[in-house]
């Protein structure tokens, strides 16, 4: 498959910004980041090329250096090589190819950690029914899974997404309802972990209110203490309440009850 690359310059004044660039590039396409060089498929860039030209546009601090086609290798394999599968708490092992998700992540961890906190002091996610939503790498739903829930329906927008999640529960032994989609499934649920983008969490609030059960919990992360203020007055737009709020560096995670 053949891949072109993107020279960028970056002129960030803060890391989280580059970090929200280049969530808003993966969102146009772009599978892997090399410092300042993002690659894609050639045909999804002939497709996005003005949209990312309208993102620079309106992002201060970046701009495009030059664009040249890649040698026609197997880049996935090239970057997979290069990245040691992460090892979690009870024994999660992910392989992350080319998925948002590996663990490290700060948005990542304090979603991990708050799983694993309830399933030390047997709280909450024993025996319940699990929606992953933005899975990744599938990583969340499978410690939920790890830490004893019944089922967990795990939704990416993205197919390469969606191959590592089955890939990395079949790794671990454990089995998720993986699906393709933009939007949260009809159903029922005791808990929602959305790592996603603000604008997409508060878009999609009304969704998780209709299907959260009551005295469910809705756990978010992808986003900043400025992001805060938005986040609660959707939340409370929909019956939800906001219940308590952690931070690791920049970032921000949030408890919403219903």
């Amino acid at each position: 498959m053949q891949y072109s690359v993107v020279h960028l310059s970056y002129q960030f004044t803060e890391d989280w910004q580059q970090d929200l660039f280049e969530q808003a590039m993966c969102d146009l396409g772009f599978e892997v980041f090399d410092g300042a060089n993002a690659y894609i498929q050639t045909a999804v860039w002939e497709e996005n090329q003005e949209a990312l030209n309208h993102l620079i546009s309106e992002t201060e601090g970046v701009e495009i250096m030059g664009v040249a086609l890649c040698e026609d290798i197997n880049w996935n394999a090239t970057w997979e090589a290069e990245h040691e599968i992460v090892e979690l708490p009870l024994g999660v092992r992910i392989t992350p190819h080319c998925a948002f998700g590996a663990g490290h992540h700060e948005t990542t961890s304090m979603m991990i950690e708050a799983l694993v906190e309830a399933q030390e002091q047997g709280y909450f996610v024993q025996g319940r029914h699990v929606l992953d939503m933005g899975c990744g790498t599938g990583v969340l739903g499978i410690m939920a899974k790890k830490c004893g829930a019944t089922t967990v329906v795990a939704v990416d927008i993205d197919d390469k997404s969606v191959a590592n999640s089955i890939e990395n529960a079949e790794a671990n032994g454990v089995s998720l309802d993986v699906r393709l989609g933009s939007t949260p499934p009809d159903g029922e649920y005791d808990l929602i972990m959305a790592n996603i983008h603000r604008n997409i969490l508060v878009a999609q609030m009304p969704a998780y209110a209709k299907i959260l059960k009551d005295k469910g919990e809705l756990w978010l992360s992808g986003f900043y203490a400025e992001d805060i203020p938005h986040l609660k007055k959707a939340a409370e737009a929909v019956g939800l309440q906001h219940i308590q709020t952690k931070e690791r560096g920049e970032w921000r995670w949030m408890k919403i009850t219903i």
